[in-house]
């Protein structure tokens, strides 16, 4: 079957005419619960330009929390939506950033300090990369300890998808690029995030099969947080990050233009859905148009007490599920009073108004009550589009995995010292 959808897929990008692809065009797949999103953008320096949009509905069993359940049935999903893209864009682009995500996707922020030897020599990059590694090694050791608590002390193998610098300190000092300082005492917090091998496999395989040259794999929340953050070496945004998406709800705190952690659970659009397809005994067709109706205020008198019934149970469970993954920030004093919302969960008012008016931040160290705002397209640094269909917020976390591309290219042709300073600020530490 897969390979009967590679030889299609094949066929009909030859019969698209000459190939324009080339080294200035990188694609993103956004494969959700829901939909797949590919955007095609062409590379214009340090900026991106948006050519091709594509988008396909999945089924119900293509996906599970977040996370590929039918290779196939994605692989022809991600077809669909690449050559909608392909089409509109007129070229036939091959470098792929991917998404991932899902509950077993773990993002944290480690802190490290090293006591050197030779406090008079300055720092080179060879010293460094061993200090990040380190720090590294110790984050997977965390991340896997974690994974096997959730898993009831099953043994999973897991492999790094993003790294980022938070905060670099040298006896005291805040640097953002350490070679040549001087100094004993080296402190370094590094952002990382691990996925299960098999849910690697698994994209790499749907990338095989589309014939695409995957660049990286990015876990999803840090693609959001990669959107908002840019290229400015100088940002210094705080706020919180919440894609609530089909199948699962991604969180990423962002301090001081840093990317602090991340977090997942399994509650997202499609939860809201089911609960109406069991409180009402309807299909999960039907429950899916009276949850789009809530928003749209199309719903009728006849269901209109049960669906908010069966949607406000839901919110409570999700709200709690919003409290858990930010009261696991607890190495930040206070956190962000701005809550920034993307993805096709976010569209439901009822959530949004939960987050407007609800209690759930009373526990949390929030300063005042958090304010909420949706991630406009315009509000993404370094990203434009030319083909007005990238409208809303629920492009926002394709629009990400972008900018991860260009991070990934750059940092691949990142070879010399001279040029480590600049691969620091674009590639870890932001």
């Amino acid at each position: 079957m897969l390979s009967k959808i590679k030889q299609i897929s094949e066929k009909i990008r030859s019969d698209k005419g000459p190939d324009k692809t080339s080294d200035k065009y990188i694609v993103a797949l956004d494969i959700g619960t829901e939909f797949v999103k590919a955007l095609i953008a062409k590379i214009n320096g340090s900026n991106l330009e948006i050519v091709g949009v594509g988008k396909c509905h999945q089924q119900l069993t293509d996906m599970q929390a977040g996370a590929i359940a039918d290779i196939s049935g994605v692989v022809a999903n991600c077809d669909e939506a690449l050559n909608q893209a392909e089409q509109q864009a007129n070229i036939s682009a091959r470098s792929a950033i991917i998404g991932i995500a899902g509950e077993l996707v773990k993002g944290t922020t480690t802190t490290i300090k090293c006591t050197r030897k030779n406090s008079t020599k300055p720092l080179d990059s060879d010293e460094f990369d061993q200090i990040i590694a380190l720090v590294q090694e110790r984050a997977e050791l965390k991340a896997k300890k974690s994974l096997e608590w959730e898993l009831g002390g099953k043994t999973i193998e897991i492999k790094l998808v993003n790294s980022a610098i938070v905060n670099i300190d040298i006896d005291g000092y805040l640097v953002t690029n350490p070679i040549g300082f001087q100094g004993k005492e080296i402190v370094i917090q590094l952002y990382t995030a691990f996925a299960p091998l098999i849910h690697i496999g698994a994209l790499e395989k749907t990338a095989q099969e589309l014939d695409l040259d995957l660049l990286a794999v990015a876990a999803e929340p840090f693609a959001v947080a990669r959107s908002i953050i840019g290229d400015d070496p100088n940002a210094n945004t705080s706020a919180i990050l919440m894609d609530i998406g089909g199948g699962t709800t991604d969180i990423a705190v962002i301090n001081e233009g840093g990317v602090q952690g991340t977090q997942m659970f399994g509650i997202g659009g499609r939860a809201f859905t089911k609960s109406i397809e069991r409180e009402l005994d309807v299909s999960f067709g039907s429950a899916e148009k009276l949850k789009l109706a809530i928003s749209t205020n199309n719903l009728s008198d006849k269901f209109k007490k049960g669906v908010v019934a069966a949607v406000t149970q839901t919110t409570d469970v999700w709200e709690s599920g919003v409290e858990l993954a930010l009261a696991e920030f607890d190495q930040l004093d206070n956190l962000p009073n701005t809550v920034l919302l993307c993805g096709g969960g976010a569209s439901l008012d009822l959530v949004v108004e939960r987050l407007e008016e609800g209690d759930w931040y009373k526990d949390l160290p929030f300063t005042q009550r958090p304010k909420i705002h949706y991630i406009h397209p315009s509000d993404v640094s370094g990203i434009i589009d030319s083909t007005g269909k990238v409208d809303d917020h629920t492009y926002i976390t394709a629009m990400g995995l972008l900018r991860v591309g260009m991070d990934t290219l750059f940092q691949q042709g990142t070879k010399t010292t001279s040029s480590l300073k600049d691969k620091l600020d674009r590639v870890l530490r932001k």
